[in-house]
């Protein structure tokens, strides 16, 4: 009796041995495989052994992983054999793809009791504090933005006056027609703004299509470091000069007059055109052109009884030639624009900061309500299932 109670029970080792595991087909596309991968550790697989730090993380390949995870899935559903399709790119095998370090549950005794509800919750919680982080860095991006914004804003009413008067005397010809046109295109060397750099670059662009042509000659002086990577992709070669960190130090009208210096010495142009965003509010700022024509240009516009034959109703005193003081007026009237026109765009800068700010303060705070809930719902499931689990127990116990 004895005897053929232990041959029984040999034959029911010999017959349990033989082991089922789902892993994934090597020759799918790594893409296939990780839609495959993110459905089973969604879907209720355990994948805390293939994160970093874990016993199956090596190797670390989208194959290897995969394979663990449709293991885990197929275990978890009791070996039944639709458990382990996932649209064809998993199999069934009788060799144990265990490595050194890492076994291959056979069974789903073998997986962590919690499964992935422990780590989710873990994740969700690093993604919350993540998210707060986020958030207080966006909050003092916006008062940094503010307080500086209320200093620059004030520059830049006052400096209105200045080029107003050149206005008047000289006029802004946008549709002059001239041979040599220089665009001064003036952008921020900070990100995070909205899309005012984008706007002066595409204007720009089309501003450059419209003045070139036979016998004609176009090329960008570029202020800002996000004007520069964005013009140097497909107009590198036409572009002249480039100066950055304008803003580094709080803008005044002697650095601003050495830049339009250096301008005037390492170009030459009938014709510049200055765009940049003209501040209106903290939401509201216009793309702006401004255009400033060389004396010999306004001397000839004059003579020929255009917008600026008025010129001539004008008596010179001191000595000086008419070709001379038109010299003089071109260069301050230039830098004189040229200084409204970057304080204007540090102020749009500034108001489309705060705007962008603002709203990813709201978005975090958005997204936080949605991961605090989602929290919450994956804590009180695994509540749920650990005191399901222990009345089970304990009816079976008492049972």
């Amino acid at each position: 009796m004895a005897t053929a109670l232990v041959v029984v029970l040999m034959v029911a080792v010999i017959g349990g041995s033989d082991a089922a595991w789902c892993v994934c087909k090597s020759d799918k596309s790594s893409s296939t495989l990780q839609k495959t991968l993110d459905y089973a550790c969604g879907a209720g697989a355990d994948c805390n052994p293939i994160l970093r730090n874990g016993a199956c993380y090596n190797p670390d390949t989208v194959l290897a992983h995969c394979s663990y995870a449709v293991n885990s899935y197929y275990q978890r559903k009791g070996q039944a054999q639709q458990a382990c399709d996932f649209s064809g790119t998993a199999t069934l095998t009788s060799t144990d793809p265990s490595t050194s370090g890492c076994t291959y549950p056979t069974s789903n005794r073998d997986l962590s009791p919690l499964g992935t509800r422990s780590i989710s919750t873990q994740v969700v919680r690093n993604r919350m504090k993540s998210v707060k982080n986020i958030q207080k860095i966006t909050k003092a991006m916006k008062m940094v933005a503010a307080s500086k914004l209320r200093a620059v804003q004030s520059k830049t009413e006052n400096s209105r006056g200045l080029w107003q008067p050149f206005t008047a005397l000289l006029g802004d010809t946008p549709s002059v027609d001239v041979k040599k046109n220089v665009i001064v295109t003036i952008t921020s060397d900070k990100g995070l703004c909205g899309g005012i750099n984008s706007t002066s670059v595409k204007i720009s662009k089309s501003l450059y299509k419209l003045t070139s042509g036979p016998e004609k000659e176009t090329k960008y002086v570029l202020l800002g470091e996000k004007g520069k990577v964005q013009m140097v992709r497909d107009s590198k070669n036409s572009i002249e000069m480039t100066i950055t960190e304008v803003q580094k130090n709080p803008i005044n009208y002697t650095q601003v007059s050495v830049l339009a210096d250096d301008i005037l010495k390492n170009v030459e142009y009938d014709a510049l055109r200055i765009i940049f965003n003209k501040f209106h509010s903290v939401v509201s700022f216009i793309p702006t052109v401004s255009t400033i024509l060389s004396p010999e240009v306004v001397e000839r516009e004059s003579e020929s009884g255009g917008k600026l034959s008025d010129l001539d109703s004008y008596e010179i005193e001191g000595g000086e030639t008419k070709a001379e003081v038109l010299q003089n007026l071109s260069e301050f009237q230039f830098s004189c624009v040229l200084y409204n026109a970057v304080l204007e765009n540090a102020c749009s800068e500034l108001g489309a900061r705060m705007s962008a700010m603002d709203s990813s303060s709201r978005n975090a705070g958005e997204m936080l309500d949605r991961l605090t809930l989602t929290y919450n719902r994956t804590r009180q499931a695994s509540i749920t299932t650990e005191l399901i689990e222990i009345i089970s127990g304990a009816s079976a116990l008492t049972g």
